[in-house]
């Protein structure tokens, strides 16, 4: 049997660097962390991306 791959935290930072819109957990993370809407969040996401700084200073954070 092949040897398990070490698992690596390499991905993490960068994953913590965007917002998922399709993640309703994220959605409302960054809603209730910015004060705004849900939706609020999406159209800012569909705006300027998912990058995390681009989307709360979207929202005014």
């Amino acid at each position: 049997m092949a040897k398990a791959k070490k698992q690596t935290t390499r991905g993490r930072k960068q994953d913590r660097a965007r917002v998922a819109a399709g993640q309703d957990y994220e959605v409302g993370y960054e809603a209730k962390k910015t004060r705004r809407s849900a939706p609020a969040v999406k159209k800012a996401v569909k705006k300027v991306g998912n990058s995390r700084k681009k989307v709360e200073k979207r929202l005014g954070r």
